[in-house]
């Protein structure tokens, strides 16, 4: 049986030549270079990877890796793609979408991927909702004092839900207004988790990550223990530059 080839990502020629890390199936990371690029792969030991923590993690690790060792501009690969052979890959993805990967690449030439995901406790917020609103707190008692109807339950309930929503959108905007402007290119996501208020990644220069990472610093501050912030400040770029063939 032939071999199986899994694919990371894509870099400029000559791009990285060796990278000691393991792959999936603990085999050896390689390079392939294919015209104006190079291919970062492994023999793959599956036909199809489930997208489990750890295999994740080994795809993200490979090109942090080589992203470490000074090869920042990449364009990282959709988790578990395979291929069978070399001239499958020029024949699907370099003849097609040559043009592509080439704007690609300048679009990202000097910057990075950063990511910023804010949570918060919906229980305290929800309690200083009502302390801050007399009136909402008093509709909300009648929920649980008085008789009410269906229409009457579901009329003090949106309330108490737009009410938060707004409170969501408040506390968010810092992050929009501040990271924004330092960034090149902004992809807001929708929040991952019910306690998730704000997920966004930003495209940035490489050298002004500590400004950048000041300002989130900054911002989580202004607002102390209300807030959970997660940055992460090294990453592939996922977002601006993740090509599906």
């Amino acid at each position: 049986m032939a071999d199986q080839y899994y694919l990371y990502g894509i870099f400029p020629a000559p791009g990285p030549q060796t990278l000691a890390v393991q792959g999936m199936d603990e085999k050896p990371v390689q390079a392939y270079p294919l015209g104006a690029f190079t291919f970062l792969y492994s023999i793959a030991g599956q036909k199809r990877y489930l997208a489990s923590r750890s295999n994740l993690l080994t795809h993200e690790k490979v090109l942090e890796t080589a992203m470490q060792q000074g090869h920042r501009t990449l364009l990282p690969l959709q988790f578990g793609l395979t291929v069978s052979t070399w001239e499958q890959v020029e024949q699907d993805l370099i003849t097609p979408y040559c043009d592509d990967l080439g704007h690609l690449f300048h679009r990202l030439d000097g910057c990075r991927e950063v990511s910023v995901k804010v949570l918060w406790d919906t229980s305290t917020e929800l309690e200083r909702l009502m302390v801050e609103n007399p009136d909402l707190h008093d509709q909300r008692d009648q929920l649980m004092g008085t008789q009410l109807t269906i229409e009457q339950v579901i009329q003090i309930g949106q309330r108490i839900e737009a009410a938060l929503e707004q409170r969501k959108q408040e506390m968010a905007q810092p992050f929009r207004q501040v990271l924004s402007s330092l960034a090149k290119e902004v992809i807001e996501s929708e929040p991952l988790t019910d306690t998730m208020i704000f997920n966004a990644a930003y495209l940035i220069p490489w050298e002004h990550e500590p400004e950048f990472g000041q300002a989130v610093n900054g911002i989580d501050q202004t607002f102390g223990d209300r807030l959970r912030i997660r940055y992460n400040n090294f990453t592939a770029p996922y977002h601006f530059a993740q090509l599906k063939p």
